[in-house]
């Protein structure tokens, strides 16, 4: 039995050391905001008025300090962005708040930068590139590739929409 093809991931919740510090990252530089808040040992954020995409709490974690390298866990949250001005605005805002970029890449269904939540999370920001555009074999499977992306490009759109 299969999951129908309608369905997707509604949000991700996640341990956080520091509320606050894990809200301005998600609201000041990713760019969702708070929908309600638990005094100080949950929030929940969310683009649009959906109710939430995004929990954050500190009920088993405040103060703790991120899992090891080499351990199970949490990979990457992939936040998924309606065109590529958008992404390259979320990346600019990124950059100027200082943060570097894990990485890029071109997936050949995607367009995606990765960096790191004040918790050492892994965050994906990407666009997808239209279906008809994708990459397959001959025999119709995906054939997803790890191609350099020109994230220039992107700023460079953001930079010039916001000009407009």
């Amino acid at each position: 039995m299969s999951a129908p093809a309608a369905t997707r991931v509604g949000h991700v919740h996640l341990r956080v050391s520091n509320l606050d510090r894990s809200i301005a990252f998600y609201a000041d530089v990713l760019g969702f905001h708070v929908t309600q808040r638990y005094d100080s040992g949950a929030a929940f954020l969310a683009a649009g008025d959906y109710h939430h995409h995004i929990g954050l709490n500190t009920w088993e974690s405040l103060g703790a300090t991120p899992p090891p390298a080499g351990h199970t866990g949490l990979y990457h949250t992939a936040f998924l962005y309606p065109d590529r001005t958008a992404l390259g605005a979320v990346i600019a805002r990124v950059l100027s708040a200082g943060l570097p970029l894990d990485g890029a890449a071109d997936h050949g269904v995607s367009e995606a930068v990765y960096l790191r939540d004040p918790d050492d999370n892994g965050v994906e920001l990407y666009v997808d590139k239209p279906m008809s555009d994708w990459p397959r074999h001959s025999d119709g499977r995906l054939r997803m590739v790890n191609a350099r992306l020109d994230v220039q490009s992107l700023l460079d759109l953001a930079a010039k929409t916001s000009q407009n």
